[in-house]
């Protein structure tokens, strides 16, 4: 997609003759011809990089500059000037300016100076999606009292170095706990060393734990260090530990209690210094009684429970999940959908058995096969299993939830009202991550800055901090 990069310039002369080069380069030139101008264009259209002038009549570039970087603090500014000095480009430079050109500006200079600007703002804006989905990674979305008491747990126990098992149902969220924990913890500078205990064949397990020397085994023609030995000094997650066999139970239980192991083929002891999370959705107790599960390795792993709530113990978290799942959907050009609060009650009346791993597949289905923006109910009713019914809402069975958020049976005002609830409680949710901050949480959510500043102030969201 081609570039827009404003001009910004009291001489017209100026303005046409770059707006002409920069076409001829295959970028979209916006020029204007005065600071003020120029901020108000701004809040109505994405600008990649600016061009501008320092001597204006009214405001002038430099505080343009200022303003410029205090509301779009990663938009380039490059300030050009005929009347320019060390100390006003050193000035200029200090306030956030990528560049400073002399007048008349040099062409080649200008299109150096542009591509290197936008180069490195397209690998900030990269950075910071990647540091976005590595917070997203240990966030658990929803307000329903299940999920609040889960989270206030794993705050809890992150910052200790105790040993947490981790259960719940597929797809309830539970590696996402385990990276919040990871996220919280004194290790968040280290990477979580992650073991699918399912998915690793047992004559590999051992190698793949504990490491192998050279030679230990057919294929073995180096060595190498296992998990373990990669967590030293951080976190080790041991996914679906109630799928490993009973052989390498007891091998791991003792490296548990001591942290020291040797590696397959090798006699040199190794200890490390590693906090252990596990998780499954096994039930333990009868995995013992059945002789699957060694009772030690169990109560060895057992110091800090967590137990994840399946999806139909929480669905007054169904509506912000869902919206969060349409706004990821929609970054990856899916366009943006949205539930009608009758929607909504119908897939509540649904059993979910593969929890909110099934209702992210079942959301991006509907994203993907479906062309309308507002799904309805009408839309849903065929990718629902059938017999599914909206639940019936009572006064004695009407679920307990955030009075902030309709519950999933509890769609009884007008579909405006409901919609702002939800667009209310979403966007102090999204404020509440950003600490406060509109740019980021513009970006998150995939809406201009402008656009969120006035969906706030609709929505009488008061933002107390602000950067």
């Amino acid at each position: 997609m081609a570039k827009k990069i404003m001009i910004v310039d009291d001489e017209e002369s100026i303005r046409e003759s770059l707006a002409g080069i920069l076409s001829d380069e295959g970028y979209i030139p916006v020029p204007v011809e005065s600071a003020e101008k120029a901020l108000e264009v701004l809040n109505q259209e994405k600008i990649h990089l600016v061009l501008l002038d320092i001597w204006m009549p009214a405001m002038d570039g430099m505080e343009a500059l200022a303003r410029i970087k205090e509301q779009y603090p990663r938009l380039p500014v490059i300030m050009i000037s005929g009347h320019g000095t060390i100390e006003t480009a050193v000035q200029a430079t200090k306030m956030g300016a990528f560049d400073f050109i002399e007048k008349p500006p040099s062409y080649d200079k200008i299109f150096l100076s542009i591509h290197n600007a936008l180069l490195i703002s397209d690998l900030e804006e990269e950075n910071l999606i990647l540091k976005e989905k590595n917070a997203r990674k240990g966030k658990l979305t929803g307000c329903s009292p299940a999920i609040i008491n889960v989270r206030q747990q794993l705050e809890r126990v992150a910052p200790t170095d105790a040993w947490v098992l981790i259960r719940g149902e597929h797809g309830t969220g539970k590696e996402l706990a385990a990276q919040m924990i990871h996220r919280l913890s004194h290790a968040s500078e280290k990477p979580m060393i992650e073991v699918n205990c399912a998915a690793i064949p047992e004559e590999l397990i051992e190698s793949e734990l504990f490491g192998h020397e050279k030679g230990a085994f057919t294929g073995a023609t180096t060595s190498r260090r296992g998990k373990f030995d990669q967590a030293d000094g951080g976190i080790l997650f041991l996914d679906e530990i109630g799928d490993m066999s009973l052989k390498t139970q007891a091998k791991i239980l003792r490296i548990l209690q001591e942290q020291k192991f040797e590696r397959v083929g090798g006699t040199k002891t190794i200890s490390v210094n590693v906090r252990v999370l596990a998780a499954t959705n096994k039930n333990l107790e009868q995995e013992i009684e059945q002789g699957n599960f060694r009772a030690d390795l169990f109560w060895r792993l057992n110091v800090v429970p967590i137990y994840m709530p399946p999806l139909r113990e929480r669905l007054p978290d169904l509506p912000l999940l869902v919206r969060e799942l349409l706004v990821e959907f929609s970054q990856k050009g899916l366009g943006m959908k949205e539930f009608t609060p009758e929607a909504l009650n119908l897939m509540a009346g649904h059993h979910w058995p593969g929890n909110v791993r099934e209702l992210r597949n079942f959301v991006e289905r509907i994203a993907i096969m479906t062309p309308q923006e507002l799904i309805t109910a009408d839309i849903i009713v065929p990718m629902l299993p059938a017999g599914v019914r909206a639940p019936l809402r009572t006064d004695a069975a009407a679920p307990e939830h955030d009075a902030g958020v309709p519950g999933p049976a509890g769609f009884d005002t007008s579909f405006k009202e409901a919609k702002k609830i939800f667009e209310r409680k979403y966007l102090e949710e999204k404020l509440k991550e950003n600490d406060g901050n509109i740019s980021q949480t513009a970006e998150q959510v995939g809406l201009e800055r402008s656009h969120l500043h006035k969906k706030l102030k609709a929505l009488g969201i008061e933002v107390k901090f602000e950067s």
